[in-house]
């Protein structure tokens, strides 16, 4: 038998790190190529499909587990706030008090509506919360902001994250097929795809079709969502800190507002009022994103296929019955702006 390096003794993180950024250049070289497959998602479906490999399987689970472990969540949180910087309250405020409140309205709908059907459909532990979460705010990000909070198991997160990746991707090529059938201009199509579509990245995919004046709605419409994940988060965080004070005092109880929730404000707050040079804003969107896609590598191998077909049709339902309502939603929160 070998034995470990001194490296592998003292930092037993760093292969399975050093996959994870790996995998995301590679993930970047798949956008690069195809720019219409956004590079988390590109990072999310190469995860998946590593961790079905028989070949690959010993690693992920021996060698490489602590870094895989460690990007998926710490890596993970880092990049939420990070992701803070892209948010200015300015930009919200500018879309009006209409288009604020219709959008504030279909996150807490689809949350809602999700986790009912989550309950409905009797997915186990933590799914209902965390499909309902990725669903409605920000995709794998906002998965993994909640997971950092509620503590699931790896595989009770990894089904979500392959969820959202799906449906987001087939947002990419769906919404644009009733573009025109539903009479909608390009401001309102941008509209309807920032408060419909999950991830960020798949939001831009998705908007740019219709041209600068539809990415440019859609972005900032999607970032008021994102802005959501703040409270939701803090609002599970409370809820968990007295699930553990009434089932054990002498547990450690997670903080009201974690840590990183705390950051990702304090970013948006930073981002709000200092006038940052576009160097540092393009810098920290760059690294977010890179963080970002080590992280959903590695949540992404904690899928395991097999048990998602055999075991996890009430997870697609749900997360498919989602889609569609979060989709109709957005779809009624652009008339309803429109009209007014």
């Amino acid at each position: 038998m070998s034995t470990p390096s001194p490296t592998a003794r003292t930092l037993p993180w760093l292969p399975g790190v050093v996959a994870c950024a790996v995998a995301a250049a590679v993930a970047w070289g798949v956008h690069w190529l195809v720019p219409v497959v956004p590079w988390l998602t590109a990072a999310v479906v190469l995860g998946i499909v590593v961790g079905q490999l028989p070949v690959a399987r010993p690693a992920v689970a021996g060698r490489l587990a602590p870094g895989l472990s460690l990007s998926a969540k710490r890596l993970m949180r880092i990049g939420v706030v990070l992701l803070g910087l892209k948010l200015s309250l300015g930009d919200i405020a500018g879309l009006g008090w209409v288009a604020i409140l219709t959008t504030v309205g279909v996150v807490l709908l689809s949350f809602a509506g999700t986790f009912w059907i989550g309950r409905l459909m009797r997915l186990p532990g933590h799914q209902p919360l965390l499909i309902a979460t990725g669903f409605s705010i920000c995709g794998a990000s906002a998965i993994g902001a909640m997971s950092g909070v509620v503590k699931p198991k790896d595989e009770e997160a990894a089904t979500p994250v392959a969820l959202v990746t799906l449906c987001g991707t087939l947002a990419i090529f769906v919404l644009p097929l009733f573009w025109h059938p539903l009479g909608l201009d390009a401001r309102q199509f941008g509209h309807w795809v920032g408060a419909g579509v999950h991830d960020v990245g798949q939001v831009v995919a998705t908007a740019q079709l219709a041209g600068a004046r539809a990415l440019a709605v859609a972005v900032v419409v999607k970032l008021t969502r994102v802005l959501m994940l703040a409270p939701v988060v803090a609002v599970a965080a409370v809820v968990e800190r007295r699930r553990h004070v009434a089932g054990d005092p002498g547990v450690k109880r997670p903080p009201i507002v974690p840590l990183f929730v705390a950051g990702f404000l304090l970013a948006v707050l930073v981002r709000t009022f200092v006038p940052l040079p576009s160097l540092v804003t393009d810098g920290a969107d760059t690294l977010q994103t890179v963080l970002l896609a080590m992280a959903l590598f590695g949540l992404g191998t904690a899928v395991r296929l097999r048990t998602l077909v055999g075991t996890g049709w009430r997870a697609l339902v749900t997360g498919l019955v989602s889609w569609l309502l979060i989709a109709l939603l957005a779809l009624a929160a652009v008339w309803v702006s429109a009209v007014a």
